[in-house]
């Protein structure tokens, strides 16, 4: 068993439970507010950034793209067909590339300060950032959202899944950070029915059931984030 230190609406913790579920890898989850910086938890991850995947047999691995690779390394081989990465050079770099795109570019642009801003600040002391959600950013990140959301769908139309012809790494990434927004009902599903469709389709595999099946008291969930035919 793992365990992986996250935060139920991390984006990047999400990517990796999706992965976990995928595979059939079993975890233990162990909620972490990283914004307290508790020193054990510094021990395992001196960035002090989540998710962190504690293996008894391996050093800790912290963040999202490390901890992608080594499940991958570890347990791709023997997934064959249903492997999250591809098998060729040039597959792999797209791949990393989207991966890349939704863990940095969209989560500076659009979730993490919508995560930080309607969930977190809720729970930060005044000392460590909480407060008041600036309506400034709000404001910036769903902007933003609208090109995030019309490149996906145009991936969507150009392609069976983001990356190629299967589902890989990209999808998760990408779906794991929407997911976080949609619980918010900050994605403007109305203005891209291809984008729409194409997480419809993963919202429904079994890997997203307990993202969706969870709830944070005092802010409850949009229309569409349980709907799978929203």
């Amino acid at each position: 068993m793992f365990t992986l230190f996250h935060h139920p609406f991390c984006p990047h913790s999400r990517f990796i439970r999706l992965i976990a579920g995928e595979y059939g890898l079993d975890i233990k989850l162990v909620e972490e507010r990283s914004w307290e910086r508790r020193e054990a938890f510094l021990l395992l991850n001196a960035a002090g950034t989540t998710p962190v995947m504690v293996d008894d047999e391996q050093p800790p691995i912290p963040g999202a793209a490390i901890i992608a690779e080594y499940v991958d390394e570890a347990y791709g081989a023997e997934m064959g067909p249903k492997r999250l990465m591809p098998e060729t050079i040039s597959e792999r770099v797209e791949v990393r590339r989207l991966m890349a795109w939704f863990n940095e570019k969209f989560f500076e642009e659009v979730s993490h300060p919508l995560v930080t801003e309607r969930i977190y600040k809720r729970f930060m002391s005044e000392e460590n950032g909480g407060g008041a959600p600036s309506a400034d950013v709000m404001r910036a990140a769903k902007a933003n959202v609208r090109y995030h959301l019309a490149y996906i769908g145009w991936l969507a139309q150009t392609r069976n899944f983001l990356a190629g012809d299967r589902l890989t790494y990209a999808d998760l990434a990408a779906a794991a950070h929407l997911s976080a927004i949609d619980y918010l009902g900050d994605v403007p599903w109305s203005e891209d029915d291809a984008a729409k469709a194409w997480y419809a389709r993963v919202k429904s595999r079994p890997s997203f059931r307990p993202l969706l099946s969870e709830w944070l008291a005092g802010v409850p969930a949009s229309r569409t984030y349980v709907d799978l035919d929203f």
